[in-house]
């Protein structure tokens, strides 16, 4: 389980957040500028003004009552951005293996998101589409507590969003790590997320099922 109660400001307004999230995988809906990426950072141990309570599990990243902020280093989260940030000065090979010395687990991240034709390559040759699978093994490669992803198909081609998502729903079935998805995109949600959350300007809206919450966003627009 993810529990989160979350305040923090912002240039905008102030987010605040308050989930339990128990679900696989979480969508995290709406506009651009509606706090998604806040909260992703905030999960991720960066946003230094952050107050209240993150958890994941038994461990607790954020408690300011009892005075624990873990590091973000010490929060063992994969963070997946929208441009994939990878290292431009190292192969795909050496930016997966950055995170970790792990044969087995590099193979079989390998395969999951069929990414071998590319581990000899440079990130200035990939395309937006190949970036992002190689970021999202990168982030997996260290094991993580949970995968955050922050509107990993923005400026991706059309063409490459369904190879994509379908690399996403591998990654699902294959490796056992809950995932926060940050999108505009309803059908994204639809595709990959067993639960939704929209956020308007800094504020959960609504909160349920995938299919329940689309269809109320179709009933109130």
């Amino acid at each position: 389980m993810i529990a989160i109660d979350l305040e923090l400001p912002t240039a905008s307004f102030v987010l605040r957040v308050e989930l339990e999230l128990r679900e696989r995988v979480t969508a995290i809906l709406g506009p651009s500028g509606a706090g998604k990426t806040s909260l992703i950072e905030a999960i991720a141990g960066l946003r230094p003004l952050a107050r209240g309570r993150i958890a994941v599990d038994e461990t607790v990243f954020l408690d300011r009552a009892r005075g624990i902020r873990l590091a973000p280093e010490s929060r063992r989260v994969g963070l997946v951005p929208q441009d994939g940030a990878l290292f431009p000065h190292l192969s795909v090979r050496k930016n997966i293996t950055f995170a970790g010395e792990d044969d087995e687990r590099f193979e079989r991240l390998v395969r999951t998101l069929d990414i071998l034709p590319l581990i000899d390559r440079m990130p200035a040759t990939l395309s937006g589409g190949e970036r992002q699978r190689v970021a999202i093994a990168r982030a997996l490669m260290m094991r993580p507590r949970i995968l955050l992803l922050d509107e990993p198909l923005a400026g991706v081609d059309l063409e490459l969003r369904d190879r994509i998502i379908e690399s996403i729903r591998r990654i699902r079935a294959d490796f056992d790590v809950p995932m926060i998805y940050a999108t505009h995109h309803p059908l994204e949600a639809l595709a990959l997320a067993d639960e939704a959350v929209v956020i308007e300007r800094g504020e959960v809206r609504m909160h349920g099922p995938t299919a329940d919450v689309l269809r109320r966003l179709k009933i109130r627009g």
